[in-house]
């Protein structure tokens, strides 16, 4: 099965600094199968045919520990879950000098729609929606600093989600594709 661990909260702000090239390795030492990463914010592709994701979760986060000694919890989702996200997630919705849109991937204690009462939405300036696993959310970049995903950061919930961006969301989605082409052609 194809999968994406995603890390939470490495190096952002200068804090818990991990080299990619050292954490592919790390996925590779594990066991993990054609191992690519995305971008510094913790982004690594990887198939394995042996366990399950709760499995692969533990895997992960003790093997970080051992070789970098910091605890970055790993959030890991198939493509499975990126197929169905990417037939729900606006084709329209772009990361760039007009929109701001995320992808707040959930962890499974938060993973049901009632997180959307717990969220500061604003109707005329927020859009979100939920889909298991994620939350998406589209703001006008000249409302970003009205919306209620700005006030997200500061609060407990936003400690039980990762978020990425839908452009980063879309080239992880690339990847794991070009990985499942390669596999069928095996």
């Amino acid at each position: 099965m194809i999968y994406v661990a995603l890390l939470r909260g490495i190096n952002v702000g200068g804090k818990n600094k991990i080299d990619m090239k050292l954490l592919k390795e790390t996925f590779v030492r594990i066991g993990m199968e054609s191992v690519v990463t995305y971008i510094n914010s913790g982004n690594v592709i990887f198939t394995d045919i042996e366990h399950i994701k709760e499995e692969i979760v533990a895997i992960i986060e003790k093997a970080i520990f051992e070789n970098f000694q910091f605890h970055i919890k790993v959030l890991i989702r198939s493509i499975d879950d990126f197929h169905y996200m990417m037939r729900i997630l606006p084709e329209s919705w772009k990361n760039n000098e007009d929109m701001k849109c995320d992808v707040l991937f959930l962890w499974e204690e938060i993973d049901n729609e009632e997180v959307l009462n717990k969220l500061v939405i604003k109707p005329k300036i927020d859009t979100v929606m939920y889909i298991p696993g994620a939350v998406l959310w589209s703001v006008d970049k000249r409302n970003v600093t009205k919306s209620g995903l700005m006030k997200l950061v500061s609060t407990a919930l936003y400690k039980r989600m990762t978020v990425r961006n839908v452009n980063t969301t879309r080239k992880v989605y690339a990847i794991m594709q070009g990985l499942d082409k390669a596999s069928l052609k095996k």
